[in-house]
């Protein structure tokens, strides 16, 4: 069945399509193992490029689905082999520490690079099956229902813990080296 969607919409469902597929590929691509040195500068990109194009969905009016109920589209795509590949791939990195709730509970419980990286890929696939089969609203809904509920907050743990990871991969150095490179950067 198709959608019907004004210009606008029909604007930010391209957009959130177009960015669904580059972070798809991106993180297929890194759980497969390609170019590992470059992983943790590709995945700070993409999340931060999905989130960019979630924040858009976050600012629109709440979209609303002429339909009821969600068509079928047939079985969801396996995960589990994407999953398992960046489970790997973040071997030993993987867990982290997310606050549950910033406003209502300072409580935190352990959360997955790979699983919160798996749980983005599979909301995002989600609402561009909806796309490529021509419904706009639909895609649209899922996509800003799934940010708002559960793909934006993992999305945003998950860039901070990148970050930070990679922060110390480039920062952390031994003291000697930190002293011998500012005794360089003070000599005239």
């Amino acid at each position: 069945m198709t959608s019907t969607a004004d210009e606008g919409l029909q604007e930010i469902a391209d957009a959130v399509a177009a960015e669904s597929r580059r972070y798809l590929t991106t993180v297929t691509e890194v759980a497969a193992g390609a170019n590992p040195e470059a992983a943790l500068p590709l995945l700070l990109l993409a999340v931060s490029d999905v989130l960019a194009v979630g924040a858009r969905l976050g600012a629109t009016t709440d979209v609303v689905p002429a339909e009821r109920f969600e068509p079928d589209l047939g079985p969801d795509p396996d995960v589990d082999p994407l999953r398992a590949g960046l489970a790997n791939a973040f071997e030993g990195v993987d867990e982290y520490l997310e606050v549950v709730d910033p406003l209502l509970d300072p409580d935190v419980e352990p959360a997955t690079i790979s699983g919160d990286l798996v749980a983005i890929a599979g909301a995002l696939a989600q609402g561009l099956r909806h796309h490529q089969a021509g419904g706009v609203l639909e895609a649209l809904w899922w996509w800003q229902f799934s940010y708002l509920s559960d793909w934006g907050e993992r999305a945003s743990s998950t860039l901070r813990t990148l970050q930070v990871m990679l922060a110390h991969l480039r920062l952390d150095v031994a003291d000697d080296v930190a002293a011998e490179a500012e005794y360089d950067a003070l000599q005239p």
